[in-house]
């Protein structure tokens, strides 16, 4: 289902702030500071502007964003509602500089509402681990190279090879899991090795699951402690045997690269959790799955609460998944 680029919540602030206020609070106003309900009204006056609530229980003011990826944000809401809409329809993302062209915006705004967004894409791991539904697939890729010109090698010449883990040293590795019919999860790891991609396994899949990789010696030690652990050796062009195959997380590994070089194409490495929260997500809402444009829009509004992002956070060093972990 294609979205209606003529809805008002995309041209009128009355009409987004009313949406917002909907999936926020669809039994009303709740103070976000202390949580009350009863002793909320709404101030009017042209000095509050509209859309201002005062809570009677705390005595703060507060709009539908306090609390949210928009807080203090001095972007209209309409044009964060659409901002969210192309990132949540576009397969393989938006760049900034088309979010600046399109919302008429700054280019610096337009880079920070992005990764606002996608800071509402990431989703908290839910209970319980993957494979309950179906065959877990894992599989490791490299890209990018490293940010320090000494290292970075130039075209036509081989990447270092890593002395510690599998892959090149200079290149940022990536972790998917991705189940079949179901959701995927990727991690960012400092390197490829045994205790890493153990340590992620065994925390996020069932020990009675059936996985599914190719045949790196990463997942051989790991891969016994599961109730059935199959390979296809891509080494002498084995690609399937029955049900045995990592197509499904090759797949999604075509889709982030292709974005990830067509798209965005200068990723710095503190930023790459949020870029593979944005990927994790679309996918887990994919049509697939019976989800269309206008529901994942509303779920990464709704996924914006308690996930304030400020300047200074989104330049800070991300730490990758695995530093410092061992098999567990």
């Amino acid at each position: 289902m294609a979205f209606n680029l003529t809805d008002p919540i995309f041209h009128d602030e009355d009409a987004a702030r009313a949406h917002l206020e909907a999936l926020r609070w669809p039994n009303g106003p709740v103070c976000p500071y202390c949580g009350e309900t009863e002793k909320v009204k709404a101030l009017g006056g042209k000095s509050m502007g509209p859309g201002w609530h005062h809570c009677g229980a705390c005595r703060k003011k507060f709009t539908v964003r306090v609390g949210t990826v928009y807080e203090r944000s001095k972007v209209p809401l309409h044009k964060w509602l659409l901002a969210t809409q192309m990132m949540a329809s576009s397969k393989k993302g938006v760049s900034a500089h088309q979010l600046h062209r399109t919302l008429g915006v700054t280019y610096k705004t337009a880079w920070f509402m992005a990764h606002r967004i996608r800071e509402a894409m990431r989703e908290d791991l839910p209970e319980g681990g993957m494979g309950g539904s179906g065959p877990v697939e894992a599989d490791e890729t490299y890209f990018g190279s490293v940010e320090n010109k000494r290292t970075t090698r130039t075209s036509g010449q081989k990447f270092i090879h890593s002395k510690q883990g599998r892959g090149p040293a200079n290149k940022r590795c990536v972790i998917a899991l991705v189940e079949r019919g179901g959701t995927a999860r990727t991690f960012h790891v400092p390197q490829a090795t045994k205790e890493i991609v153990g340590a992620i396994l065994f925390q996020n899949v069932r020990r009675e699951a059936k996985l599914y990789t190719d045949e790196s010696k990463l997942y051989h030690l790991p891969g016994k402690q599961y109730a059935e652990h199959s390979m296809v050796k891509h080494s002498v062009g084995e690609y399937a045997r029955g049900p045995v195959h990592t197509n499904t997380v090759e797949g999604y590994f075509s889709i982030f690269k292709r974005g990830m070089k067509g798209i965005y194409q200068h990723c710095a490495e503190k930023h790459l959790h949020r870029y593979l929260a944005e990927y994790d997500f679309r996918y887990n809402h994919r049509t697939a799955l019976g989800v269309n444009d206008e529901e994942r829009r509303d779920a990464i509004v709704r996924g914006g609460e308690g996930k304030r992002l400020t300047y200074r956070r989104t330049a800070t060093f991300h730490r990758p998944a695995g530093e410092g972990l061992g098999i567990c």
